[in-house]
């Protein structure tokens, strides 16, 4: 091949990496946009991935795309790209994070656990149907309860109902959710303490870096901190997701998801 025909070749494929199309063979890694798996890091061994992209560091815009891979090892898009809404105040370091600043965590997680408030749309991931008791704790001055899901506020529990979210006063972006692992304590650690009627972990994560990251239904507008997609694109995505693909999540502003 001629250099002038490798120039117009290689301009093409950038061409339809800009315009969203998925370039699935790794070979095309060089060209692909930086949100394409193949210029992903830290994604391991996950064989479906969600990667969100802020429109910048300070926006609460963002889009979602959707990669499987193939038996051949290559990537390919089983939906057009979505819009989304993030965080109130943009994105930050998942490590950097701090509670109730309104921001969105970036980096790479694994999505294992679903819940809503209506039946479960068809998702093979475990799914939780959420009623009116449920809770959802981030209280700072108890952390073997943060970040975790609680059945009911019971009279003997040992987190605050004020620091916690009640997941049926969220009735439209609670409809469905997928649950982000960010700060999450791991599963094995959780066990149910009969004397105050909670879940605990014996490990407890950071209180500081916040709780309850979801990919949730759109609301109103921007999010306290997660994503976002239109009701219709959540369920699609929540039927798409399989636990025996290891699915991750990579978040951040395009600028930076390779670095996520």
């Amino acid at each position: 091949m001629s250099r002038r025909k490798f120039i117009v070749v290689a301009a093409g494929a950038a061409a339809l990496g800009a315009a969203g199309v998925v370039l699935t063979h790794t070979a095309d890694a060089a060209v692909a946009p930086a949100y394409h798996p193949t210029r992903l890091k830290h994604v391991g061994d996950a064989q479906q991935i969600v990667v969100v992209t802020g429109r910048s560091k300070t926006s609460t815009y963002a889009t979602l795309r959707t990669y499987q891979r193939n038996s051949n090892g290559t990537w390919s898009a089983p939906f057009a790209a979505m819009p989304a809404r993030n965080g109130y105040r943009g994105w930050v370091v998942g490590g950097r994070r701090v509670q109730d600043t309104g921001t969105t965590p970036q980096g790479t997680f694994r999505i294992t656990t679903a819940f809503g408030l209506r039946k479960n749309p068809g998702t093979k991931l475990p799914y939780r149907l959420a009623d009116a008791n449920d809770y959802w704790v981030g209280d700072q001055k108890d952390p073997r309860t943060y970040n975790l899901v609680q059945p009911w506020a019971s009279a003997t529990r040992t987190w605050r109902i004020s620091q916690a979210e009640r997941l049926a006063a969220y009735p439209t972006q609670y409809e469905h959710a997928a649950v982000i692992d960010f700060n999450r304590p791991v599963a094995s650690t959780v066990t149910w303490h009969t004397t105050y009627a909670e879940y605990v972990t014996s490990k407890p994560v950071s209180t500081r870096l916040g709780s309850a990251i979801f990919l949730h239904v759109n609301g109103a507008g921007s999010t306290a901190g997660c994503v976002s997609l239109k009701r219709a694109d959540m369920i699609n995505v929540l039927r798409w997701l399989d636990p025996a693909k290891k699915p991750r999540i990579v978040m951040a502003p395009e600028s930076e998801i390779g670095t996520a």
